[in-house]
């Protein structure tokens, strides 16, 4: 690339670890980061990094240097003043209650000014600095907060807790209608992500980086189970995903159970919480496993009864890398254009959920048919050497409006 010549430099800064990982989040991390590496000179930030396996700065990111740990505070709103304050004020500091002190950012403001391009991975990394406003950056928003809120809405009881999340989404609205004037460049997850945002700021440049997974290195080939299985992976520490699967737990298994009695559930995933501990017979936990794919090409289908959260979820293009069936809610296969019995199944309710795994154990042929279409589509849009060209153009776009390497 002709903007590599110039060899720009760019400072990456995340909370999470750029690293190889079964965690969704920190595969984008690394992914994003490496293409950055195909335009210039990257170095990390790394904000109060979430190390959950005690492994040793060096190990989390040896792909790139280092500059900087920032370890932010927690800063959350107190009482009614505070409060009303981050509702109501949209320019207000610290809106995800945690910060960097201001004397220690002014001092990373000079440290930053030495990079032509800043990258923010995730929006939450950009708003533990006060007040800023960032020349030369992008920001990549793979979760946008009024999404989280809308879908959480779905899920709300009584009055009083609806009455918060609205709060929580008036908030929050006012806020992300003011992104484009504080980047220069916004990313997001999927189509719908970016019309939201250019309705609400019509002057913001949005670019759409969907979130990918790795490439197999051979067409993957399937081997059912018998009894047959179905499979869910994520962190269950996650509330989308230990909300999502205690759902379908109580509310779709016994169902299906009652159909194909042999049936066997396998969980993939941390669960330092045990909130899985006690969910009955024939629910295998098995952790993080060495070789997920091992696994996986065992299941009749994969289950993503995800009914809260924001941005795309990697699982779900982790099923199509793998050649296996999908079963996804709605909501958990936002983002991604894939069209029920088509690429997927999609269903929302317990029954139909349960009736769409139903088709996918007990009609293979049929099922085989739908992933094979789901992995074709996968190769051409989600795998992150197809995604990679759209960090460039976000790069080079950011680095031809700050007037950096212009014409290169």
């Amino acid at each position: 690339m002709t903007a590599k010549l110039n060899s720009p430099r760019i400072l990456y800064v995340t909370e999470t670890a750029p690293k190889d990982s079964n965690f969704g989040g920190e595969v984008r991390c690394l992914h994003i980061a490496r293409a950055l590496a195909d335009v210039g000179q990257v170095e990390v930030a790394i904000l109060g990094v979430e190390n959950r396996t005690g492994e040793s700065l060096t190990e989390i990111a040896s792909e790139f240097p280092v500059v900087c740990m920032i370890g932010p505070t927690y800063r959350p709103k107190k009482g009614i003043a505070e409060k009303l304050q981050w509702t109501l004020d949209p320019r207000s500091d610290y809106p995800y209650g945690i910060g960097i002190d201001p004397d220690v950012a002014d001092n990373l403001q000079r440290v930053f000014q030495r990079y032509d391009l800043i990258w923010f991975f995730r929006l939450r990394a950009a708003e533990a600095f006060p007040d800023a406003i960032w020349p030369r950056s992008v920001v990549d928003i793979d979760d946008l907060p009024t999404t989280y809120e809308q879908a959480a809405l779905q899920t709300a009881e009584g009055p009083g807790e609806r009455f918060t999340i609205y709060r929580r989404l008036f908030a929050w609205k006012r806020r992300e209608r003011l992104l484009g004037n504080r980047f220069t460049i916004l990313s997001v997850c999927s189509e719908e992500d970016r019309q939201y945002l250019s309705q609400l700021s019509p002057k913001a440049s949005v670019h759409v980086i969907p979130n990918g997974f790795t490439k197999p290195a051979r067409k993957p080939e399937r081997c059912l189970a018998v009894p047959a299985r179905i499979g869910f992976i994520g962190l269950f520490d996650f509330l989308p995903n230990r909300d999502g699967i205690l759902w379908f737990i109580n509310n779709c298994w016994p169902n299906i159970k009652s159909r194909v009695p042999q049936l066997k559930l396998r969980l993939i995933g941390e669960d330092e919480g045990g909130w899985l501990s006690h969910c009955g017979p024939d629910i295998d936990r098995l952790g993080w496993l060495a070789n997920v794919s091992d696994e996986m090409k065992t299941w009749s289908a994969m289950v993503v009864p995800i009914r809260i959260g924001a941005g795309t979820r990697i699982k779900i293009a982790h099923g199509f890398s793998e050649g296996c069936p999908v079963v996804s809610t709605t909501f958990g296969a936002y983002g991604y254009g894939a069209v029920d019995g088509r690429e997927i199944y999609l269903a929302d309710s317990p029954s139909d959920f349960a009736d769409a795994c139903i088709r996918a154990i007990c009609d293979p042929e049929s099922a085989s048919r739908i992933s094979e279409t789901a992995w074709r589509m996968f190769l051409k849009q989600w795998t992150w050497e197809s995604i990679r060209p759209r960090v460039w153009s976000a790069t080079e776009e950011c680095l031809r409006k700050s007037n950096i390497f212009a014409g290169a």
